[in-house]
């Protein structure tokens, strides 16, 4: 390369690192501003700025306060605040995050949930949690799968407000659970038939009084779009297939399953930044049993009606 050549290329590199520099000031520049108006908005909207948020780097915080402000804190979105929480807490507990086991254990409860709906909650990630680890671990065909779950939800279609066919099955060993399964569901699918034989008896059961239970604190439609937030950050694509089919069929509505899926988002989100930036937990505690006070202060304020 000539000498001229040489002096060209200088002049690109320098002129690229000034463009460079200038962009990186002007983004910190901007980065603070939108941090400062966050913080403000958070202190404005809570009362006080929680110490978790002030530990959040300032170019994710105005972004990840924003989504919690207008998903989880909303109460306009098509889910109700209990669902929600509830959902953060299935999804928080089989992550499992201590601080936001904490935190929507709290807010479930402050939005009118009961211990019941909590226990329930969790038990529905657990059994989310176990069947996608036996499905996968099985390597179940998904296209067969698909097929076996649309069968099922064509069958509890056919049959619904109808008595069930033939003698109650009674539970007692593998053999007859599979044989409750082809009653309850009208077939039984392989990953229930391939299930060890000396197992399957209590396996059924707990998926059968708490997910497929009409008697459950929880509705069917709240407890399938718990399934389907857990699967959808497990990630386990047959437990997407199946809890998104049984959601549609106890009436869950589109904007019902993406909110559910944005909320197991937002709890994966947030989790993965008090833990990894290693918030202070009795701090966060503190913080969260403040949030707590002020907003059941303040809901004793509101009238009846507007809560």
């Amino acid at each position: 390369m000539n000498t001229t050549g040489k002096l060209i290329n200088a002049s690109i590199a320098v002129l690229l690192l000034g463009v460079s520099a200038t962009a990186r000031a002007d983004g910190d520049a901007g980065s603070n501003a939108a941090a400062a108006a966050a913080r403000a908005d958070i202190g404005k909207t809570l009362g006080f700025v929680p110490q978790f948020f002030l530990k959040f780097p300032e170019v994710v915080l105005p972004g990840a306060w924003e989504e919690m402000k207008s998903l989880q804190l909303n109460p306009r979105t098509t889910l109700p605040g209990r669902s929600k929480e509830l959902i953060g807490l299935a999804v928080a507990a089989q992550i499992p995050c201590r601080y936001c086991i904490l935190a929507h254990t709290d807010f479930a409860r402050l939005n009118g949930a009961s211990d019941a709906e909590i226990g329930e909650a969790v038990a529905m990630a657990a059994i989310t949690r176990h069947w996608s680890t036996f499905v996968n671990g099985i390597q179940t065909d998904e296209d067969k799968f698909r097929g076996e779950i649309a069968k099922i939800v064509a069958s509890v279609q056919q049959a619904a407000g109808k008595p069930p066919a033939g003698k109650p099955v009674t539970v007692v060993d593998g053999q007859t659970a599979l044989a409750q399964v082809t009653q309850m569901l009208g077939y039984a699918p392989e990953f229930l038939r391939r299930f060890p034989d000396v197992a399957r008896a209590g396996a059924w059961r707990q998926m059968r009084d708490v997910q497929l239970s009409p008697g459950t604190a929880l509705s069917g439609k709240n407890k399938e779009l718990i399934g389907l937030a857990v699967a959808s950050q497990i990630p386990c694509r047959f437990c997407v297939i199946a809890h998104t089919e049984f959601a549609k069929l106890n009436g869950a509505t589109e904007a019902e399953l993406t909110e559910a899926i944005a909320m197991a988002a937002l709890t994966r989100n947030l989790s993965t930044l008090l833990n990894g930036l290693q918030v202070d937990e009795n701090q966060f505690r503190k913080d969260i049993a403040h949030l707590v006070k002020g907003a059941s202060a303040a809901a004793k304020k509101q009238p009846t009606a507007s809560r």
